[in-house]
Formats: C-alpha cells, sequence, structure tokens
C-alpha cells in the first residue's frame, strides 16, 4: 500500500466506495488521515464501516465543514453532463476535489529513494483503444526483462493498493480519461498516448473535453519522455506542443499508417513490421506478423508504443522483441478462444466502440461477425467502411433490428449471444474467423464487457462440445 502524504491529522472525504474508492480509504487512513466515507449504496457503505471507517452522508447541510479535500471515485461525474450533488457541494464550499491517482503521484517517492542505485520510475499510458494491451505488454516486458514492474490503474491492482517503489522498479499505470481529467498531481516519467476516438463524450461535453482530459497527462507534468501516436490530428498536434523541434528526442512518435522521418525518435510499423528510427538512422527493427498475441494492425501500434516506453526505459531491441513473442495476450481483446474444423474464434468484447470494432474487423480475414449492443453517440456509418471482410453478421441486444438495418452487410437479428453464437458456429466454414466485436456498450443486456465475453467464450465451449 502507498500511505497517503500531506493529510496527516485531517480530515478527508471520500466519495464512492467501490475498488479504488474503499483502497482510497485504508491509504489515507495509513497515512494518517481520518476518511470520512460515502457511498450511495448501504451495501458499501456496511462493507466501509465493517473496516472501522466512519460512513456519513455528504450530502447533508455543512458535510464539508472541517474537510480538507474529497477524493472521488472514477465513474462519478463532477462536471458533465450534470456535476454530482456531493461534488457541487465540495466545490461551493471551496474543498478541493481530487482522486486516487492525484494522491498516488503526491505520495509515491519517499527519502528512502535517495539510497537506490536507480529511482522507481513511473510509465503512465492513455488513450481510446489500446491503451490496456500497451500496459499490459509494457509490464509484460519489464518482467520478461527482469526489471520489478507492477501494473496498476485502470487494469490490474489500484494505484494505491501496490508495494511502495523499490530500487529500478517499474510502475506501469493505465489511466483513463475519468481518471486523467480530475488528478490535481499529474507526473509520470514516460506519459503514452496510444490515440484518438470518440467516446465518453457526455461525460466531457464533447470531442474536446475528452481530448484535453487526455492530455492533462502530458500538459500538467511535463514527462521526460512522450510516446504518442500521431495517427490522428489530436495526436499529431500533441507531439507538437511538447515538441521544441524536430529533432526533440524527448518525443517518440509513433505510426500505423505510414514511414515516420525526420531527425528525432520515431517508431512504426508498416505491413507488419516494426522499425525504430532515431537521429535519421534505423535502431531496431521487429517482424510482428507471427506474434499471435498481437494481431492486427491495431495491436501493431500497442506493440510499437510498447516498444518506445521500453526503450526509453533503457531496454534493448532485442530483449523486447523476445518478451513480445511471449505475450499471452488480454482477455476480451483479440483473444483467440478456440481454433476448431479451421474456424477460428476471437472474443473482443471489449471493441465496445465503432473505432476499436473496425480495428478488430481489419485483423482477420472471412470474418463471421457478432455486433451490437447499446449503441453509443455518432452512429455505425463508420463500419461500414471496414466490412469487407465479413461475411455475415449476427446482432446481438435488445435494439438488435435497429443495428442491423444500419449495417451494410447481410445480418441477422439474433438478440442473445446464446442465439448468435449458435448460427455462426453452425455456419462458419474453415478458414473463417467468428469474431465477436460488438461496436457498441453491454449495459443492455450485461453489466460489463468482461461479462460479455464470458458470455461468448462459455457459448462457442458449449457448442464447441457438441
Amino acid at each position: 500500500m502507498i500511505p497517503v502524504k500531506g493529510y496527516s491529522g485531517q480530515k478527508v472525504a471520500v466519495l464512492g466506495l467501490g475498488r479504488s474508492g474503499l483502497t482510497t480509504a485504508r491509504a489515507l487512513r495509513a497515512g494518517g488521515a481520518e476518511p470520512v466515507c460515502w457511498d450511495d449504496n448501504p451495501a458499501a457503505r456496511e462493507t466501509a464501516e465493517g473496516e472501522g471507517f466512519v460512513c456519513a452522508d455528504l450530502r447533508r447541510q455543512g458535510a464539508f465543514e472541517g474537510v480538507s479535500a474529497l477524493i472521488v471515485s472514477p465513474g462519478i461525474p463532477h462536471l458533465y453532463p450534470e456535476p454530482n450533488p456531493v461534488v457541487a457541494a465540495a466545490i461551493e464550499a471551496g474543498v478541493p476535489v481530487d482522486n486516487d491517482i492525484g494522491l498516488f503521484f503526491r505520495s509515491f517517492a519517499g527519502p528512502e529513494w535517495d539510497e537506490f542505485d536507480t529511482a522507481p520510475r513511473v510509465v503512465a499510458v492513455t488513450g481510446s483503444n489500446g491503451k490496456s494491451t500497451t500496459a499490459a505488454l509494457i509490464h509484460h516486458i519489464l518482467t520478461e526483462s527482469g526489471r520489478p514492474s507492477q501494473l496498476a490503474g485502470n487494469i490490474g491492482r489500484g494505484v494505491l493498493d501496490i508495494e511502495p517503489g523499490a530500487d529500478g522498479s517499474v510502475v506501469v499505470l493505465e489511466l483513463s480519461s475519468y481518471q486523467t481529467e480530475l488528478a490535481r498531481a499529474l507526473t509520470p516519467d514516460i506519459a503514452v498516448f496510444t490515440n484518438l476516438s470518440p467516446d465518453h463524450l457526455d461525460r466531457h461535453g464533447g470531442m474536446g473535453g475528452y481530448f484535453a482530459a487526455k492530455r492533462r497527462l502530458f500538459a500538467e507534468g511535463g514527462p521526460d519522455r512522450a510516446v504518442i501516436g500521431v495517427d490522428e490530428k489530436e495526436g499529431a498536434f500533441l507531439a507538437g506542443q511538447m515538441s521544441e523541434g524536430a529533432a526533440d528526442d524527448r518525443v517518440i512518435r509513433v505510426s500505423v499508417t505510414r514511414k515516420l522521418t525526420g531527425p528525432g525518435w520515431q517508431v512504426f510499423a508498416r505491413k507488419g513490421f516494426l522499425s525504430e528510427y532515431r537521429k535519421g538512422r534505423q535502431a531496431g527493427s521487429i517482424d510482428l506478423r507471427p506474434i499471435k498475441g498481437l494481431p492486427g494492425a491495431h495491436n501493431h501500434q500497442n506493440a510499437c508504443a510498447a516498444y518506445a516506453a521500453c526503450r526509453a526505459l533503457g531496454l534493448a531491441p532485442k530483449a523486447i522483441e523476445a518478451a513480445l513473442h511471449s505475450y499471452p495476450g488480454l482477455p476480451h481483446r483479440s483473444q483467440i478462444i478456440a481454433e476448431a474444423g479451421g474456424v477460428t474464434y476471437v472474443n473482443d468484447s471489449k471493441a465496445t466502440n465503432v473505432d476499436s470494432a473496425i480495428k478488430a474487423l481489419s485483423a482477420f480475414k472471412r470474418v463471421r461477425w457478432i455486433c451490437g449492443g447499446l449503441e453509443k453517440e455518432g452512429g455505425l456509418a463508420a463500419l461500414n467502411d471496414a466490412v469487407g471482410e465479413v461475411i455475415k453478421a449476427y446482432v446481438i441486444g435488445r435494439e438488435a433490428a435497429a443495428f442491423a438495418m444500419q449495417l451494410k452487410v447481410e445480418a441477422e437479428v439474433c438478440t442473445t449471444m446464446a442465439a448468435a453464437v449458435e448460427r455462426a458456429v453452425a455456419e462458419a466454414q474453415e478458414g473463417e474467423t467468428v469474431l465477436l466485436a460488438p461496436a457498441a456498450a453491454s449495459f443492455d443486456q450485461y453489466d460489463s464487457f468482461e461479462r460479455r465475453g464470458e458470455d461468448f467464450v462459455a457459448e462457442v465451449t458449449r457448442r464447441l462440445a457438441e
């Protein structure tokens, strides 16, 4: 655990008592603060009280008298579409609002670091798509290379639940826009921006607010090195803002759409080959095509970003290449779950928006596509430019018929996962891929994309066993 610094003897309010909220309360208490907790869910309050925490209704008049700060869990809105009433009350009372990420960055370093040969480093990864895979891949490469590493944030453990930094250790954080937009301290050693596509726009008041939330990771803390995907205009703009000139190698530009040139530091992938150039000369090359855990151009982008971050940490290209080949992939992200009768079954339940579904579709040939769910802003029109390899779509979700009508490909309304898998398995031929890439949120039928993916895996397993 990372004891929170700066609040010893002070009351600190904690709103939201899920995984991150309860961990935050423990870390505050470990640092000498007096947490005052609240969650609208009585069961969550009961759990906190069982650990000896004081729970008090932060919605009541005068709740913030004598409170030094309010720490908010990431799922709770503080501005758009409407601020949570407790957050609004804290702001009105002049109480600073922060989250566990901000507490981590202000508390992680300690005086014992003066005795280390190599100070601990923090790598923080954000972006719309691929940040989980990129963060997990960096962690995997470090571990395989013998560097002590911890994976935390939006993946793995909560940031305040990890072990204190050790000599030469690295903490790899995946950070969502919900986490970066509110943290009062953001000071990673290396910051990674994968890409940007529309998502969570209601929470951020539009695309500009969404990009601004991501940009804070770079603008607030000024990382020693910035790894930035430049295939979208926002990434190219961010790289330009962070750089002092074309030869400034504090910025490592990443692309999977073109060869990058110039005197700076670039990592790009073309036709399945990763290349690193520095000061106009090639410094490394890896054939990504045989790596099963990283199929498709979107995963090649993740590999480029992870490679760049690890190179910035001093790892050799050969060590990174060896670790890439042993990477198993993450559940629900282009996860090959079965191969039977010449048919490959792939679970990409994490493809919860149109852009991520397009990337999943582009990674495979001759696709029988299971899609549908709670449609997000922006519609599905962009999908129709990416369905060239789709033989047939099998549409799930409560609004499956309306979803199917927007697709310019043969589509069967199945509604349930069981029906979709049954039909896809029955019709799939040798050399084809049955792909779950919903292009939509799961909440019309499931409580998470993980649960949706698990249902897909269970149905495929059941059908193949028959």
